[in-house]
């Protein structure tokens, strides 16, 4: 596969903007009107999402023996819309179909190869973990506990899931709720695994955001969801092996899986009277958004925590100001620690960089955005996360 002609094709074709994802999805519901219920009924947010994931995944399978493990969790995620092996296939012809069209005399046979090549390892690897999950639930139906407000654009969600459900803390999970079906979303708990097995979320109201207004207003205690499996491990810790001083970054509400992280690390100190020590900085624009204080305050004269806050806005707060990737990179050296960086994409970008430019070392910073999850590649430097409408609510991935 020529890897260079991959990208280079892609980015001629992303050129045509609306256009693209419009064709595509006028090809597959044509010659495949049985994959238009994988779909929300409501395609203007869902519009581009397919099409630029895919183009983003196959012009970088060069890529995709640093990340099977994070295409293998989309392949076992994806069952909860009811994607099964014979929908790849369809998803993979409409897609060669729009290159075509938008590549004219560009699109030569080697090239179609190629991208068919290139399609077909994505989607066997996906296939294939699918496959191997089919013993597990593709979701897990929940019971809403509790709603509560904590303050202007930001509340939290408690739910019960009706069987054990198994993660680690640091991973997200995808959740449908009845007012928008087959909208999901993607939200991060914000604590370790529970004894009781609930599982609370935050979410962030987004202006014009579909789903995130729904969460917040319309969703009640005693309503029913659903939940995707368990994804994502940049933010995790290992369970056998032990842990290192941490760097903890966030932006907004990409706090929560490292509220969960932290939470992990302060079972193990009461566990066994040690742990690492644990630097947490979190970043708002205005103080009015500093929400998650009822949970940092359980930590409250632990030795072992340091909790910065920086506000990057409002030249009247009294307390840190500036980004807080310059604030925490300021405080440095980090040298010793494992920093794991969590936010907007530009918050993650940023504030990477700044660690980097300060000494600490790429393989030593790992980080989520908030952005699609089938179209961010994780790396060292940038993980799966989420999108324009977190909540940590992120977009679904790949089909849909």
């Amino acid at each position: 596969m020529d890897a260079v002609a991959l990208k280079r094709t892609w980015a001629q074709v992303a050129a045509h903007g609306d256009a693209v994802p419009g064709y595509f999805y006028a090809h597959l519901f044509l010659a495949h009107p049985e994959t238009r219920d994988l779909f929300p009924v409501a395609m203007a947010a869902q519009r581009d999402r397919l099409v630029k994931a895919l183009g983003h995944m196959v012009s970088n399978v060069d890529r995709v023996g640093d990340v099977v493990p994070y295409i293998e969790d989309l392949g076992r995620d994806h069952r909860k819309f009811g994607t099964v092996a014979e929908h790849y296939p369809a998803v993979g012809a409409s897609l060669l179909a729009t290159l075509k069209h938008f590549l004219g005399d560009a699109w030569t046979a080697e090239l179609a190869g190629d991208w068919a090549e290139a399609y077909g390892l994505i989607a066997t690897t996906m296939i294939t973990a699918a496959e191997g999950a089919e013993s597990q639930p593709a979701t897990w139906s929940a019971e809403v506990v509790a709603t509560e407000r904590r303050g202007m654009d930001v509340s939290t969600l408690t739910v019960r899931p009706d069987d054990r459900y198994r993660y680690q803390a640091g991973q997200s999970m995808a959740i449908e709720i009845p007012q928008r079906p087959r909208q999901w979303r993607y939200l991060s708990p914000t604590h370790a695994p529970r004894a009781d097995g609930t599982i609370t979320f935050h979410v962030q109201l987004v202006a014009g955001g579909q789903v995130s207004g729904a969460l917040m207003r319309e969703l009640k205690a005693g309503d029913r969801v659903r939940l995707g499996p368990p994804v994502g491990e940049l933010l995790t810790l290992p369970f056998d092996s032990e842990w290192p001083d941490l760097l903890l970054v966030a932006g907004g509400t990409g706090l929560a899986p490292l509220l969960a992280v932290l939470d992990q690390v302060a079972a193990r100190h009461a566990a066994r009277g040690n742990g690492p020590r644990v630097a947490l900085y979190q970043g708002v624009r205005h103080p009015w958004a500093f929400y998650a204080k009822p949970e940092l305050e359980r930590y409250a004269g632990a030795d072992w925590l340091d909790v910065e806050y920086g506000v990057s806005d409002d030249p009247s707060f009294p307390g840190r100001r500036g980004l807080i990737g310059d604030l925490a990179a300021a405080d440095g050296p980090w040298d010793d620690r494992l920093a794991m960086v969590c936010g907007s994409p530009r918050m993650v970008d940023h504030a990477v960089a700044a660690l980097h430019r300060a000494g600490l070392d790429e393989s030593r910073i790992r980080s989520e955005k908030y952005e699609d999850p089938f179209t961010q590649q994780p790396s060292a430097l940038g993980g799966r996360a989420d999108s324009r409408e977190p909540a940590r609510a992120g977009t679904s991935p790949g089909f849909q």
